[in-house]
């Protein structure tokens, strides 16, 4: 064999050499023998013959693809053979998952064949699914959809989109119901990061994972708090495992002993819903032991002298008593994160899901300003996403409060995207119930049944929704189940469109009015993904739509053209077949959506690097060699520019060791240039590399431009189309050339805020939850008052937490991830492989809880919560959770209450496991800011089945 084949990765570290590129240039099987010490379990399997005449006609190939189960993004080599999809092998060339899966990445082959699919469009006739044709489907569904919005305006309608679509397929989700007329579309992000959003956005300028997984290597110390990527991320742990071994320290914060527990060096076992405390905490002993970065404080930050305010009143035996931490504990975690930077922090749903859940993400961001740890690799506020593509489609997908690109719902943003999308805007105007209503955000997936429920009165738009789509998403993934399934009985119509028919297909209780539409999978068509650090990878398609399934583009162009807005939906977009062409809409995301820099980032340069993959490496995720040499792995975001421009992409946030041209950045200037008479722009030097301005400055426009004599570096062309606009609205993208020429960052030079003046609480302040088991501590950290309009409705606090339910639910509820399944876990507990791992809904008891109720290991018991559910499950007894919490997975679904819902599933495409869903007893509680829903305290009692 000659080593010529492998010579484009020698600038490679010895140890990537070893792991990745020699076998990606020599063969696996060939290396595989000398190196299985080096490799992860399960990795390897035996070789098997070809078939030479198939090989000789050229009819297995390799398809290059991407788990579809949660965010790290890790690359699956699919083997086809003559169309079918006959094995998958390790992506030893990824630099994400470097030819590692977890269980459900070693097994997605089955999700696009699996025997439980929904294999045809369906129709609820008398209680039971009968099988219909897609002609009949569009036609119905279609002629009550624009009956209804005769009667009862475009708002009538609630969509609700899905985090597993793609990129190109999530903003196309969003631009048809912008034609539609309503702002009622959401999907998965609002439930589990909304909150991370709206708090990192707010706070640094971008609501984003600021480094990488790969970044870990670098770090010296990570606190992971509500977080367990052991289970819910577990190629990610790799990477943090490669830094423990350089010596990097490990803080697990849960109030559970989590499978990542058991790595950490520090375990700190928290009161569940006392976040802010704790972290308050910490920073009383960072700013008492003068361990704060001083001069990245004075110099990039705005008001931490209101953090230090608030953190004074946390005094340690004020820490230990609201969130039950020891205060050696609390020190000690402190010391760690300050003695060993830079230090990273690490958070997931353990931290969003609350009614303060934005309120957590801010405290956190603030920890690490004041530690200085922001921008810098090894550093960051990282953020591990929960779907495969839950950060692309909250980029640019179907948001309730924004257009793509977080453009909002203003008139300007409105016209800009008129433009890009070659229509007129008193055209889109007109499909609006009213101006009022295309500028006002709709209702949200996480309220979608009290848009149903509530008196017209006190909902904030003409009709109530009475028809919902659920494209793409697990109703069980949302709380209040009961309220929910009361809603599906009151709508006019349901339309679920999926490739597994989700617990929507049997939990309703109709008896007609449902439709079933059998989605492709993301295996059955191609398109960009977007993975938790922001770099997007692109997909091949691997098959054509299995059975029946249409790919969603072409599912919503059929609808686009029986509601009549087809021709508007792709004026730039080629139609082949019905399919709206992936290439053609990811351009015209590339022509429109500037703010985040997804304009620089072609179908050509995703596909390219793809086929690359091994020549970049696993720590800076910078290519060395080869056609992408410069550039960063899936040109995170912001790739700023036109794909002309280059750029690498940005790998890590508000990093100003580096040019912008070259992935540096600063904080966003996103807040005007001073409040209340102080200055909002970042100190004189705290410029990125290369910069020719060196002090903050603000966001740049044609006006700015001009000032600074570099309007003429515009060509004509460009000035043409630059003229009266800013660098989010410059159609030509010469404003954000000509500045990064500059060395300056399109969105300016600001400080990041620790007083966010425009939130409930401008500086995060302790909230009891709404249940809590504390009600001592009420009176002085009440909740919000209760709000009339918010989102469209009405939404209670105070007159929650007011009742005291601890007597007679005296246990706090908590719930969290599992390895096996994932999200609401249609698919995965519709997989064979996965559902023989986990085969029961569980409940995880204290010894000493058991003991009072009698609850025995693998035994039923019952939970009951406040709402009036009462939930049957099997007993886990184990010390992993403490006295007075129990523990429960969210992935489960199909049973309602003790029954079985088998029964009402389409015959053939019901789940192998089914469960109760711990959501059907999840009682109420929202976030003050997006609407995040709280599912992580809550209080239930135990009762012997």
């Amino acid at each position: 064999m000659s080593l010529v084949k492998i010579s484009p990765t020698a600038g490679m570290s010895a140890a990537a050499m070893r792991r990745r590129s020699f076998l990606v240039g020599a063969g696996v099987a060939a290396g595989a023998g000398a190196l299985a010490r080096h490799l992860p379990f399960n990795v390897i399997e035996p070789a098997q013959a070809a078939d030479a005449k198939a090989a000789a006609a050229g009819a297995t190939e390799i398809k290059h693809t991407i788990c579809t189960h949660c965010s790290v993004g890790c690359s699956v080599d699919a083997v086809v053979s003559n169309g079918v999809w006959v094995r998958q092998e390790a992506a030893f060339d990824s630099p994400f998952n470097m030819g590692a899966h977890c269980a459900k990445g070693a097994s997605v082959r089955e999700h696009a064949h699996g025997e439980h699919r929904l294999r045809y469009p369906m129709k609820l006739v008398a209680g039971k699914y009968q099988r219909i044709s897609w002609d009949q489907a569009i036609t119905e569904i279609g002629d009550r959809l624009l009956k209804l919005r005769q009667q009862a305006g475009p708002d009538a309608l609630m969509i609700i989109g899905s985090s597993k679509h793609g990129n190109e397929q999530s903003y196309l989700l969003r631009k048809f119901s912008s034609m539609w007329g309503t702002n009622n579309c959401d999907h998965q992000a609002r439930i589990c990061h909304s909150t991370t959003v709206a708090g990192v956005a707010q706070t640094f300028g971008f609501g984003a994972m600021t480094n990488s997984f790969n970044d870990l290597h670098s770090t010296k110390a990570v606190l992971f708090i509500g977080s367990n990527p052991a289970e819910a991320h577990p190629i990610s742990m790799l990477h943090f495992l490669h830094a423990k071994e350089l010596g990097a320290k490990m803080i697990v914060v849960d109030p559970r002993f989590t499978r990542t527990a058991r790595f950490a060096h520090h375990y700190v076992r928290i009161r569940p819903g006392t976040d802010i405390a704790l972290v308050w905490g910490l920073l009383w002993h960072i700013f008492n032991k003068g361990w704060e970065d001083k001069k990245f404080i004075e110099q990039r930050t705005y008001r931490m002298e209101d953090v230090r305010k608030e953190v004074a009143k946390w005094t340690p035996n004020k820490v230990s008593d609201v969130t039950g931490v020891p205060e050696a504990s609390v020190y000690q975690t402190a010391e760690m994160l300050a003695t060993n930077r830079p230090s990273s922090v690490v958070w997931c749903m353990g931290i969003t899901q609350h009614h303060v859940g934005t309120a957590n993400v801010r405290a956190l961001s603030i920890l690490q300003l004041a530690l200085g740890n922001i921008g810098v690799a090894g550093g960051g506020a990282n953020i591990y996403r929960g779907h495969d593509n839950v950060q692309g489609a909250t980029d640019i997908g179907p948001n309730a409060d924004s257009l793509p690109g977080y453009y909002g719902l203003a008139e300007g943003a409105w016209k800009h995207f008129a433009s890009a999308w070659g229509v007129d805007y008193n055209w889109l105007l007109s499909r609006y119930g009213s101006k009022e209503l295309m500028e006002k955000p709709g209702i949200t997936v996480s309220r979608w049944f009290d848009g149903v429920l509530e008196k017209n009165e006190y909902v904030d738009q003409p009709s109530n929704l009475r028809a919902v789509l659920y494209w793409g998403h697990a109703p069980n993934s949302q709380t209040r189940l009961p309220d929910m399934k009361a809603a599906m009985q009151k709508l006019d119509m349901m339309v679920v469109i999926d490739p597994y028919p989700s617990m929507s297909a049997a939990m309703h209780g109709r008896q007609d009015g449902v439709y079933l539409l059998p989605a492709a999978t993301q295996f059955e068509t191609q398109g960009s993904v977007t993975a938790s650090n922001r770099s997007l990878q692109w997909r091949e398609r691997v098959t054509e739509p299995q059975f029946e399934s249409k790919t969603d583009q072409e599912i919503m162009y059929l609808f686009a053209r029986k509601f009549g807005f087809a021709d508007e939906l792709c004026k730039n977009i080629k139609v082949v077949h019905n399919e709206p062409v992936i290439e053609d809409i990811l351009r015209e995301i590339n022509r429109s959506c500037w703010t985040i820099g997804y304009t620089g980032c072609s179908p050509e340069r995703l596909k390219l690097h793809m086929l690359n993959k091994a020549s970049f490496n696993p720590t800076t995720l910078r290519a060395e060699s080869g056609p992408c040499k410069g550039d960063y792995y899936g040109l995170p975001w912001p790739c700023w520019g036109t794909p002309e421009m280059k750029h690498p992409g940005t790998p890590i946030l508000y990093d100003l060791s580096k040019p912008v041209s070259e992935g540096g950045l600063p904080f966003r200037a996103n807040w005007g240039v001073e409040h209340n008479g102080e200055t909002l722009l970042a100190a004189d030097g705290s410029t990125t590399h290369g910069s020719e301005i060196d002090t903050g400055y603000p966001e740049f426009d044609h006006v700015f431009l001009k000032k600074l004599g570099w309007w003429n570096d515009l060509t004509a062309a460009e000035q043409a189309l630059a003229e009266g606009k800013n660098w989010k609205t410059d159609a030509s993208g010469g404003i954000i050339r000509v500045v990064i020429m500059h060395g300056c960052a399109p969105f300016g030079n600001a400080r990041a805020r620790c007083n966010v003046w425009n939130f409930p609480d401008p500086v995060p302040v302790h909230r009891e939850p709404l249940m809590t088991s504390r009600r001592d501590l009420v009176a002085a950290y009440p909740t919000y008052d209760d709000k009339a309009n918010f989102w469209r409705l009405p939404t209670l606090y105070k007159s929650v937490q007011a009742i005291d339910f601890s007597k007679d639910y005296p246990l706090i509820m908590t719930s969290g991830r599992l390895v096996e399944f994932e999200g609401g876990g249609d698919e995965t507990r519709s997989n064979p492989w996965l559902a023989e791992l986990q085969q029961n809904m569980f409940v995880e008891i204290n010894p000493q809880d058991a003991a009072q109720v009698g609850a025995v290991t693998a035994r039923y018991i019952w939970v009951e919560t406040p709402t009036g559910a009462r939930l049957k499950v099997m007993a886990l007894v184990t010390p992993r959770v403490p006295v007075g919490i129990v523990w429960m997975p969210f992935h489960f679904g199909g049973w309602w209450m003790g029954e079985d819902l088998l029964q009402h599933y389409p015959d053939g495409a019901e789940p192998i496991v089914r469960g109760e869903a711990v959501n059907t007893g999840w009682t109420y509680g929202y976030d003050a800011v997006t609407m995040m829903q709280e599912t992580k305290v809550s209080l239930c009692r135990l009762v012997r089945a």
